[in-house]
């Protein structure tokens, strides 16, 4: 119950390219982004990414400009305190502090700046010991299962289970960007089955539209969404799997359709509105003498017909069940509740139901 009220119709918005380590372009997401949730009144996680540098690459390789992601990691590295004022503005702008760290370093500055939620990234769902280091903090985990066996989600599943730690767990394919027919929605379905107890969520790099997956993830039982974000400024092109502010604004308002058409949950038997049961109640057929009948005399099915208007106060096709009759009623009359002795009688609240109902 703790963990769905955590992340329940929660979106987590992560900082693509870790901002490419530049403060002032984090901020301005920050706020950019901070102001399109508030906008759209939705829950929203703005997700950092923690690498210890010096932790997290060997330090024979930290000039090596040939392998990308280590270049990528040295180009974009931040100081704590620059980390620090993204955290502080996130706080400030009405979002909650999110991060993935990379090592058990980055943990512990997790720790440091508050962190809220902590990620587990999909290529981290076999490190154990970057898992032990995020148990102990006994912070909300969410993590992705892009690219992992059966086995491994079972174990972190199990894992954060006996410890008691609220875990939600996104399906994603680890595609940057995924093209619409690489997206596997049903493992939504598979995910839920499997594992009943954690709230399941959906973390996405389509990039042909904003409005489809979130409504079908949606409907088969995501109930929470992450997804990169990023900003045109600074000369930097926009990858293609990050969205940019007027497309998480659609985003936001595809989900909160695709919750009004799916409706009240479908653990349960939904409760038909007033308009929809008086629209039924005007096609139910009423009924009627089919000749003059006479008080005392239990009605058989040959004494009357069924037709419509129904009209208020009159017995439908749904009460008759062989009443006797209270006083005279001529040919073509409709039976009214009062002309008969009927347990529907001597129920007031079934009986104003009657003589609401109808024309």
């Amino acid at each position: 119950m703790i963990a769905k009220r955590i992340f329940e119709d929660l979106f987590v918005l992560e900082l693509a390219n870790n901002h490419w380590g530049r403060l002032e372009r984090g901020l301005k997401i920050i706020t950019d982004f901070s102001r399109i949730v508030r906008f759209n009144n939705v829950r929203a996680a703005i997700k950092l990414q923690f690498r210890d540098v010096d932790a997290f690459i060997h330090k024979d390789y930290r000039q090596n400009q040939e392998i990308r992601y280590i270049k990528k990691t040295m180009d974009t590295r931040l100081a704590r305190k620059d980390y620090a004022a993204l955290v502080e503005t996130i706080r400030k702008s009405g979002c909650i502090p999110m991060a993935t760290p990379f090592d058990e370093q980055s943990v512990e500055q997790c720790v440091e700046q508050g962190i809220d939620i902590i990620k587990i990234a999909s290529s981290d769902i076999n490190d154990w010991s970057l898992i032990e280091k995020i148990a102990a903090t006994r912070r909300p985990v969410i993590v992705s299962t892009g690219g992992s066996s059966l086995k491994s989600i079972d174990d972190l599943v199990k894992f954060f289970a006996n410890r008691n730690i609220p875990l939600a767990i996104n399906h994603c394919v680890s595609l940057y960007p995924s093209e619409d027919h690489e997206l596997e929605l049903n493992q939504i379905d598979f995910l839920k089955a499997r594992y009943p107890e954690n709230v399941i969520g959906f973390s996405s790099h389509e990039y042909h539209d904003w409005h489809t997956t979130v409504s079908i993830a949606y409907a088969k039982g995501a109930r929470t969404f992450e997804r990169h974000i990023d900003i045109e400024a600074d000369g930097i092109p926009v990858s293609p799997y990050c969205s940019l502010p007027h497309q998480i604004d659609e985003w936001f308002k595809a989900y909160k359709k695709a919750v009004a058409v799916c409706g009240a949950p479908g653990t349960q038997k939904r409760v038909p509105p007033e308009r929809e049961i008086l629209y039924l109640d005007s096609l139910v057929r009423g009924v009627y003498a089919r000749r003059d009948l006479v008080c005392g005399q239990t009605l058989e099915i040959d004494d009357i017909y069924f037709a419509i208007p129904l009209q208020k106060g009159q017995i439908s096709c749904r009460e008759l069940h062989g009443e006797k009759l209270l006083r005279d009623i001529a040919s073509d009359r409709p039976v009214m509740i009062d002309d008969i002795d009927s347990p529907y009688a001597e129920n007031q609240e079934l009986k104003d139901l009657i003589y609401r109902r109808g024309i």
